[in-house]
């Protein structure tokens, strides 16, 4: 079946129900939909992350505000649906869509078939965003280094626990006692506080070739550990909001799940990685070893999403296993080019996701949830960077820049946020509240993550840019030819190849 008409019917279910005959003829509608946001998309990453490259920023930072400028907080050129929402509310956002109106003026889109192209394309523009993030995380898993990673465990995990349980405590008990928040509200909060953005802070660190580093080791296994607490929080509070009560059976499955997936995937993938890289050796046809690579990223990532875990740490645990192979610096530059293709779309979703109008306190609704945003901030940098404290018995380490790395929350704060207003839990003025809290920490984060890291360098110090290094290369090339021309010999070690003439 066409996969455009399946994101059609993948999609809530409208009022009144789709016709398959329309729906089939929207397919080149949808499909003209699909490749302009990319366009957009593309655009603005390459836009906003050269413009913050040459304002030394991150350029994952400069991607995510490209997002929000593209978004529907600025020109509306992507807008998502977020949850269920009824056919009211999902004809108003297609109607709020910039690139909806465009395709209306240019491509033929009616208002009959407005809403059926506006959800496929967003359902398709959001999957392609997931596949982009198990990409970044696939790409990490090859770059990270497992023994280096298996002795940081228990830095890692102190400086997870610590960055979990410090921002739920002091989130919950001061909404409870400062601002007389309800108790499951004020857990629910709290319980958001706790999430760091993996993808955010790799990203950051890959870009700044921190990733093999110590802090780097540490921040990458902390929060992986944080991702599967978060689980773990979401799922109990989730029950919480729903029927007032914790299951703890559920708990323990998951926490089950989560170590005999990891452990398992891992001990397993050393064990068979020998087989495997036979195999591949004896592949002839074009796209190896990437592609059978990517099936088996995949595949682990398909595991880690049914058993209710995340798909990104199958890719993140494939990564592992291929990275201790002698086919890892081969998948490494063979994977570029498809993460350079998918992962910006991640990052410019994130941004595009981000709703701006919380942040006028024009808006009376505003007002509280500003107040209480400031407190959760607070608390959501502290509670992390005390984090960093657990990175314990690693001379030299830089434990402040450990504590920043788990700092970004991202679009793991958003599900957190996005839960709970879907179970009514949250009140309005919480709502806004998270939401600052999620858009402060995400886009303060890289900048501070990098100037801990590389900030304090002398010039002679810092990472050159791709630019800088092309130059490099150009000259000493010119140097060269020269030196040819001439007749002579650039160093000691030419002079051996240099054959005088006879005579």
């Amino acid at each position: 079946m066409n996969p455009l008409l399946l994101a059609v019917e993948s999609v809530a279910p409208l009022d009144p129900p789709v016709d398959p005959e329309v729906t089939a003829n929207l397919s080149p509608l949808i499909l003209v939909a699909v490749l302009m946001a990319l366009v957009v998309i593309y655009l603005a990453s390459r836009i906003a992350g050269e413009i913050a490259v040459r304002l030394r920023f991150p350029p994952v930072l400069g991607e995510l505000l490209g997002g929000v400028v593209v978004g529907a907080s600025v020109l509306g050129l992507l807008v998502f649906r977020e949850g269920q929402v009824s056919g009211e509310e999902l004809q108003a956002l297609a109607h709020s869509s910039t690139l909806m109106q465009f395709l209306q003026a240019t491509a033929g889109l009616t208002e009959g078939s407005l809403t059926e192209v506006f959800s496929a394309q967003s359902e398709i523009i959001d999957i392609l965003s997931e596949i982009g993030v198990i990409i970044l995380l696939f790409e990490i898993g090859l770059e990270s280094d497992l023994s280096e990673l298996l002795r940081v465990g228990p830095q890692a995990a102190a400086v997870a626990i610590i960055g979990v349980a410090v921002p739920f405590l002091a989130g919950t008990l001061g909404l409870l006692y400062l601002f007389q928040v309800p108790v499951v509200p004020a857990v629910f909060a709290g319980a958001a506080l706790t999430a760091t953005s993996i993808g955010i802070t790799a990203r950051v660190l890959a870009e700044l070739q921190k990733l093999t580093s110590s802090e780097g080791q540490v921040i990458i296994g902390a929060a992986v550990l944080d991702d599967i607490l978060g689980i773990v929080i979401l799922a109990v509070v989730a029950g919480l909001a729903k029927t007032g009560e914790v299951n703890l059976t559920d708990i323990g499955i998951i926490l089950l799940s989560a170590v005999t997936f990891l452990v398992g995937s891992i001990v397993l993938g050393r064990l068979l990685s020998s087989y495997f890289v036979a195999l591949l050796n004896n592949l002839k046809t074009r796209g190896n070893p990437l592609l059978p690579a990517l099936v088996l990223a995949f595949a682990l990532a398909y595991v880690g999403q049914v058993i209710h875990l995340e798909a990104i740490l199958g890719a993140f645990a494939a990564g592992l296993i291929l990275g201790e192979t002698d086919k890892r610096q081969e998948l490494e530059e063979q994977i570029k080019p498809i993460s350079d293709l998918l992962v910006p779309i991640f990052f410019v979703c994130v941004g595009a996701k981000t709703n701006l109008a919380v942040l006028n306190p024009a808006i009376p609704a505003n007002r509280e949830g500003l107040i209480i945003a400031v407190f959760l901030i607070g608390v959501a940098i502290v509670g992390k960077l005390a984090a960093g404290l657990g990175a314990f018995g690693k001379p030299g380490i830089n434990r402040y820049a450990v504590g920043v790395g788990m700092i970004p929350r991202g679009e793991v704060g958003l599900v957190f946020a996005g839960v709970g207003t879907a179970s009514g839990v949250l009140s309005d003025a919480l709502d806004v509240s998270l939401i600052v809290m999620v858009i402060a920490t995400t886009f303060v984060a890289p900048l501070w993550l990098r100037t801990v890291l590389v900030g304090s360098a002398t010039p002679a110090e810092e990472i050159p840019s791709l630019q800088d290094l092309q130059t490099d290369v150009i000259e000493q090339d010119q140097e060269s030819s020269q030196s040819t021309c001439d007749g002579i010999p650039t160093n000691t070690a030419e002079v051996d190849r240099v054959s005088i003439p006879e005579g």
